[in-house]
């Protein structure tokens, strides 16, 4: 089978570089060994998992909120086969759209397992047989997997990764969540909401440890609020069955019981077994392939996107980088720009950022460095939705006035942070964030006021709360 662009896997990456090629007028091949397209993300991960979200949601409404409103709708109970029911149709709905996509688009979807035979050819093989695929371009976007540790007795079915977790019948009465990033503690907060008793075994200092300070502090606090358990600085050493459960030892000396362990403790690139390092293209088993701002690889007709390809382990960085590659490869010019990627966490309280968090900006910018901070209780439609947990902080530096960051922690803020996606990417100055105007009352209205505290004239907060403004 001969083609313009093939694909190496049907996520988001891979499947956005495959539409994009067709678009440009390419033969454009995904091969993809699973049943579904739609890679990690919309199977096993973002989209089961915000589902999952959507319902602890509902049931923190109906338990803290409805009545407030004036709503009355009895004790909140989850039904939990429902729940499942309701995620697998969103999965379905969202996978089958993908492949409407494909046929909408003229692109040609093959199943198998792919493996570079030469710089031009992928074999393919599957339960029907074996097809070659010569290509002028391919794009990898292989994705990633569960990485987990070398700790004793971790192999127990009752210690499983995020796609074990999706796949439960039941809400475990008792679950340790080994790993306090971004995975494990959305999982945490969703099941924590469900009803279990919840442990977060983290070995750093911090949860979601790439994320602002603040963001990070306040989400412990509200973890601790909720009932969830933190152990920081602790790493887990062994885990041992009791018959009816888990064992798991960690720190020095400290145990906690358990029905299920989730281990999230990061995922690698999937790079292995591929052919690549035979034909040239250079790679890192922990990094991913190396790849410049157009997503090119050592081997300047093969592309790389996604978590193979070590930026970001995002579905949105993968799409705009299908995008990039996909151009590349027919001929255009493009490049990924890493300064406007949004930064999505799924817990309760939500958080985003975007740009620069504060920490990095003093370490860029040293003194020039001023911030805002604007909470939700004094944001109107944040009080009307009895949502007034967290804030809005904008990070600019002194000298121009250029914008680099902004962080929040709240209700809706996951679509909220596209504002400053969009500012950011524009090279927009804090005033110009300050001075537009927000329609009122929003909860959009928290970035602008973020942005006049950080200016020193905050317009909606009494005079002692203005020492959020930090220079």
């Amino acid at each position: 089978m001969d083609c313009d662009v093939a694909v190496l896997g049907g996520g988001p990456g891979g499947y956005t570089a495959a539409i994009r090629a067709a678009q440009l007028g390419a033969k454009a091949v995904c091969i993809e060994k699973e049943p579904e397209l739609g890679g990690t993300c919309l199977r096993i991960g973002c989209i089961p998992t915000k589902a999952w979200v959507q319902t602890a949601f509902a049931i923190k409404e109906a338990e803290e909120t409805f009545g407030k409103l004036g709503v009355s709708v009895g004790e909140a109970q989850l039904d939990f086969g429902t729940a499942n029911q309701w995620k697998d149709q969103v999965v379905k709905q969202m996978t089958q759209g993908v492949a409407g996509l494909f046929k909408a688009n003229g692109v040609e979807w093959v199943k198998g397992e792919g493996r570079f035979k030469d710089a031009n050819t992928i074999a393919v093989e599957s339960s029907d047989g074996g097809v070659d695929v010569t290509f002028r371009s391919a794009v990898v976007a292989t994705g990633s997997f569960p990485l987990r540790p070398p700790i004793e007795g971790i192999d127990s079915a009752r210690c499983v990764d995020s796609t074990g977790l999706l796949a439960q019948t039941e809400v475990p009465r008792r679950l340790v969540v080994l790993g306090g990033g971004i995975i494990g503690c959305e999982f945490a907060s969703i099941f924590r909401r469900f009803g279990s008793e919840v442990t977060i075994i983290e070995m750093l200092p911090k949860l979601i440890p790439a994320e602002d300070d603040d963001a990070a502090a306040e989400l412990a606090k509200q973890f601790g609020k909720r009932g969830i358990t933190l152990h920081l600085e602790k790493q887990a050493t062994k885990v041992e069955e009791t018959g009816d459960g888990l064992r798991v030892h960690f720190g020095e000396g400290e145990t906690v019981d358990a029905d299920l362990m989730l281990v999230a403790v990061g995922r690698g690139p999937l790079v292995e077994g591929l052919g690549l390092e035979e034909i040239g293209v250079e790679l890192d088993r922990r990094k991913g392939i190396a790849a410049d701002e157009h997503r090119r690889t050592t081997v300047p007709h093969i592309y790389a996107v996604g978590d193979c390809a070590g930026y970001w382990q995002l579905a949105h960085t993968a799409f705009r980088e299908g995008e990039v590659a996909a151009e590349n490869a027919m001929g255009h010019e493009a490049v990924v720009d890493n300064r406007g990627v949004p930064r999505p966490i799924y817990t309760d309280p939500e958080i985003a950022g975007v740009g620069l968090t504060e920490a990095e900006a003093r370490e860029q910018y040293g003194d020039d460095v001023a911030t805002g901070t604007f909470p939700w209780i004094a944001n109107a439609r944040a009080v009307m939705q009895n949502e007034t947990v967290g804030w809005v902080k904008s990070i600019h530096e002194t000298r121009y006035g250029e914008l680099l960051g902004i962080v929040m922690v709240g209700p809706h803020v996951t679509d909220l942070i596209e504002a400053g996606v969009v500012a950011l990417d524009a090279e927009a100055t804090v005033e110009t964030v300050a001075d537009g105007m927000a329609a009122h009352p929003t909860l959009s209205e928290a970035v602008k006021e973020a942005g006049l505290v950080a200016l020193g004239r905050p317009i909606h907060l009494p005079p002692k709360r203005r020492a959020t403004a930090k220079t």
